[in-house]
C-alpha cells in the first residue's frame, strides 16, 4: 500500500548554478568553445585514423575506442547542458533522464576500460616488441573493444529498470545539470538497497578494479623500462611510463576531485560542487588530445 504523497515523476528539475543566473552568457562561450574542440578533436582523431591504413595500429585502435567513447560522453551530457545555459530549460523527461543516466556511465565506464587496455598495450610494446604485432592482432585487439562494449552494456541494463519502478515524495531537484544514478538514487522514498549494492558492485568492478590494474601495469612498465641495457631503449620505455600516467591522470584526478568536493562540501558549498562537476566534464572531454600528444612523445 503506497502513500498519497508517493508518485512517479513525469520530469525532473536540473540545477544550473544557483545564484548566477545573470552570468550565464559569460558561461556560454567557454562552454561552446570546450564542446566544440572535443567534438571536433575526437571525430577528426577517428576520421583520421580510420582512413589512414598506416594507423591500424593498436595503440592508434585503442585511441579512436577512446576517442569514441568521449564522443558518446559529450553527446550525452550537452543537450540539458546546452539547454540550461542557452534556453533556461531546467527540467529533463523521466524517460530521458534515465537514457542520459545509462549513456553517460556506459561511455565512462567503456574509457576506463580503453585506458587500461591501453596501459597493456604498451606494456606488451616493451616488453616484447619482436612479438608485439603477434600478440596485438587485429582481431584480438577488435575483440577487446567489443567486449569492454559489452561490459558495459550488461553493468548499466539494470539500473534505469530499477529505477523506473520507484516512487519519488518530496523534492526531486537533481544537483547536476545532467542524470547521474548517484543523484537519483538518493530521491526516491522507498527501498533503494538493490540499486545501490548494484551501483557500488558497478564502481568498484570498473574505476576501482581498472585504477588498480592501471597501477600495476605502469609499476611494470618501469621496472621493465629500467631494465632495458640501451639508453635510448630505456629513455624512450620511461617516457611512455610518465607521458601515458600524465594521460591517465587526466581522467582519474578530477573524478577523485569531484568526490572528494561533494563528499565536504554539498551542504555547505552547493555552487562549489556544480562548479566543480562541470568542469570535470569539460576538461574530461578533452583528455584524448591528452592521450595522443602525450602518446606521440613518447614515440618521437
Amino acid at each position: 500500500m503506497f502513500s498519497s504523497s508517493q508518485f512517479t515523476p513525469e520530469y525532473f528539475p536540473l540545477t544550473g548554478f544557483p545564484g548566477l543566473e545573470e552570468q550565464y552568457p559569460w558561461f556560454i562561450f567557454p562552454f561552446c568553445s570546450t564542446y566544440l574542440v572535443a567534438l571536433m578533436g575526437n571525430s577528426l582523431i577517428l576520421t583520421v585514423i580510420k582512413k589512414n591504413i598506416s594507423l591500424h595500429q593498436p595503440m592508434y585502435l585503442f585511441l579512436a575506442m577512446l576517442a569514441f567513447a568521449e564522443l558518446g560522453v559529450s553527446a550525452s551530457t550537452l543537450p540539458t547542458v546546452l539547454g540550461i545555459f542557452l534556453f533556461s530549460a531546467k527540467n529533463i523527461c523521466f524517460q530521458a533522464c534515465l537514457l542520459q543516466m545509462f549513456s553517460i556511465h556506459l561511455f565512462s565506464i567503456m574509457e576506463s576500460g580503453v585506458l587500461l587496455a591501453m596501459s597493456v598495450d604498451r606494456f606488451v610494446a616493451i616488453y616484447n616488441p619482436p612479438q608485439y604485432t603477434a600478440i596485438l592482432t587485429l582481431p584480438r585487439i577488435a575483440g577487446t573493444g567489443a567486449t569492454l562494449g559489452l561490459k558495459s552494456v550488461m553493468l548499466m541494463f539494470p539500473l534505469p529498470f530499477l529505477l523506473k519502478h520507484l516512487l519519488f515524495c518530496g523534492n526531486i531537484t537533481l544537483s547536476h545539470s545532467y542524470c547521474l544514478h548517484s543523484d537519483l538514487i538518493q530521491l526516491p522514498c522507498g527501498a533503494t538497497r538493490p540499486n545501490s549494492i548494484l551501483g557500488l558492485y558497478i564502481i568498484t568492478s570498473t574505476f576501482g578494479l581498472d585504477s588498480r590494474l592501471l597501477t600495476v601495469s605502469y609499476v611494470l612498465i618501469l621496472c621493465t623500462g629500467l631494465g632495458i641495457t640501451s639508453r635510448e631503449g630505456r629513455w624512450k620505455a620511461l617516457n611512455t611510463c610518465v607521458s601515458h600516467i600524465c594521460a591517465v591522470l587526466v581522467y582519474y584526478v578530477p573524478m577523485i576531485s569531484v568526490a572528494l568536493v561533494h563528499c565536504f562540501l554539498k551542504h555547505t558549498a552547493p555552487a562549489v560542487c556544480l562548479l566543480v562537476a562541470n568542469v570535470y566534464f569539460w576538461y574530461h572531454l578533452c583528455s584524448t588530445q591528452v592521450v595522443l600528444r602525450s602518446s606521440r612523445f613518447a614515440r618521437g
